[in-house]
């Protein structure tokens, strides 16, 4: 069982933090999931059809994200969060990318309600995850870069387990190590949001219509909250 925790500085620096933690166990990524096809679909379509867009810089929830950037030193233009660049990618090609399906279930969930979506296979997850400010030590390597090593900068926040970063600059980019494939079977995937007061709404929205895509597809699926008052839940 993998603890997920908010370190105490991280949540004191965004006190409205509201993150969802849904799990998925006897995931099968090789069978057809025709809901997430759907979904994918859907949303391309409406995009096409000028009857809804993705959130972009001006919105919100992706300015939240920016300042957040910031505030430990990252030019969000520069390097994107996980929402902004997916939109944004979705805005010009008029697609979203099709990777398998629990990363595609996770991608249609994020651009739908404009929050930063990503995912871990707890297989290859070593010992408990934190989301915490980086102190300079730890490495990274990039989803896709098996051979490249990175070394966040002091004070970048992370997600990091045991032995490495499982994610840079809070959500820009996952790792390597810990990426789903249509072989895993056990998989924590996150959403995101800075502002619980106003985006919570979303936040539960993504979480469920996420839930409800993984659902045919596992043996069981949970969903937990973190937030700074509760800054600790376990991906069973």
């Amino acid at each position: 069982m993998t603890a997920f925790r908010i370190s105490t500085p991280v949540a004191e620096a965004f006190p409205d933090t509201l993150i969802a933690l849904v799990t998925a166990t006897g995931l099968r990524g090789h069978e057809p999931w025709p809901a997430t096809t759907t979904a994918l679909e859907d949303l391309e379509q409406e995009l096409a059809d000028g009857t809804w867009q993705p959130a972009d810089e001006s919105d919100p929830r992706i300015e939240a994200w920016h300042t957040a950037y910031r505030s430990f030193g990252t030019n969000p233009r520069r390097i994107r969060p996980s929402v902004d660049a997916l939109g944004r990618r979705m805005a010009k090609k008029g697609t979203l990318p099709r990777i398998n399906p629990a990363v595609d279930s996770y991608n249609a969930a994020s651009v739908r309600h404009g929050l930063p979506a990503g995912a871990f296979d707890l297989d290859h997850v070593t010992g408990h995850v934190e989301i915490r400010y980086a102190n300079g030590t730890e490495t990274f390597t990039p989803l896709g870069e098996p051979d490249t090593t990175e070394t966040p900068k002091p004070g970048e926040i992370i997600y990091t387990d045991t032995t490495s970063v499982l994610t840079r600059h809070w959500n820009h980019r996952d790792a390597h190590r810990t990426r789903v494939t249509e072989d895993s079977t056990n998989v924590a995937f996150v959403l995101e949001t800075l502002n619980a007061t106003r985006d919570g709404h979303h936040l539960k929205s993504a979480a469920h219509e996420l839930q409800g895509l993984l659902t045919p597809h596992a043996d069981q699926t949970t969903v937990h909250y973190l937030t700074p008052a509760q800054p600790n839940s376990q991906a069973h």
